[in-house]
């Protein structure tokens, strides 16, 4: 990956929907040659899907929450599909520490959170908080590019 390849997945982590046009302006490519180099990074895996930012608030989902589990090793086989099953699970990580699992939710109601822990408690024993607000949203990764590389350094690159 060189600096144009940086850029272009700084942009459209910014916004996926940027016309190619565009993401050739401004990392002073041709559109193709954008295109070819989006392609390249997603039969590379580095760029694994597109997706669309929602507010889970507007749509009914007023409890966001994590909630910590045990899980003993020998449940992973049974516990995954579960939870792959559960469209309110937004994410579910394998994590270090006194839990195991650590998973993040959004429901309508807190009366559907708890039906929902009461179901994750065949599986072990859980902690969660609830999310009052969030002071940074979920973002892409930090990639580095130097703002104040000029037209002939990124096409030199």
């Amino acid at each position: 990956m060189d600096k144009i390849d940086r850029k272009i997945l700084s942009l459209l982590q910014e916004n996926a929907r940027y016309p190619l046009k565009y993401l050739a302006q401004k990392v002073f490519l041709s559109s193709p040659a954008v295109s070819t180099r989006i392609e390249r990074m997603e039969k590379a895996g580095i760029i694994t899907g597109y997706h669309a930012t929602i507010d889970p608030v507007a749509l009914g989902y007023h409890i966001t929450a994590f909630i910590n589990l045990t899980l003993d090793p020998k449940q992973k086989n049974e516990f995954y599909p579960y939870v792959t099953d559960c469209p309110n699970v937004l994410e579910c990580n394998c994590v270090t520490g006194t839990y195991s699992i650590m998973l993040k939710v959004a429901f309508p109601s807190t009366m559907e959170l708890d039906t929902f822990i009461g179901h994750l408690q065949q599986f072990g024993n859980t902690q969660t908080q609830i999310v009052f607000s969030t002071a940074v949203p979920p973002r892409g990764v930090g990639i580095e590019t130097d703002e104040t590389d000029t037209a002939e350094e990124i096409k030199k690159a």
